[in-house]
């Protein structure tokens, strides 16, 4: 009975350890004053060893592409589109296509208009995620990013 127990707690804790849910990207956001009307906010992704986070910028019919929607506010409007650092481009088989990734971490750059003042922009982003062997489902984020 004893050595039942102690296999079934065995078991049981082999399953939980194996069922982790992976979570590759870290994302930590920042903004700068640039001006009394102006900021840029800063959007950063850690991205773990192996793993790589698709641009914003790619032919439809791969990758989910990393995107961003800033939520409408009186106190403040997105100025142009979310800019990103040069990406690596490269064709990944499980696409049948060249997609534009960046490895270990990049930070995506949104200049602001502000009309308050102390704003905080809030939103979401979506990414997606691949290595070697697998890619994970789609995520959304939500973010708020005070600006003072």
């Amino acid at each position: 009975m004893k050595n039942l127990i102690l296999l079934t707690v065995g078991l049981l804790f082999s399953l939980t350890a194996s069922s982790q849910i992976l979570k590759p990207v870290k994302w930590s956001y920042a903004a700068k004053k640039t001006s009394k009307t102006e900021a840029t906010l800063f959007l950063k992704a850690t991205i773990d060893e192996g793993w790589h986070l698709y641009s914003q910028y790619m032919a439809d019919g791969g990758p989910v592409k990393t995107s961003f929607k800033f939520a409408s506010s009186k106190a403040y409007s997105p100025v142009g589109k979310t800019t990103e650092p040069k990406p690596i481009v490269k064709f990944e088989k499980s696409f049948d296509m060249n997609v534009s990734y960046f490895e270990k971490s990049v930070i995506f750059q949104q200049k602001v208009k502000l009309t308050g003042a102390n704003a905080t922009v809030k939103g979401t982003l979506e990414y997606m995620v691949c290595d070697d062997s697998q890619c994970l489902p789609p995520e959304t984020v939500e973010f708020s990013i005070p600006v003072k």
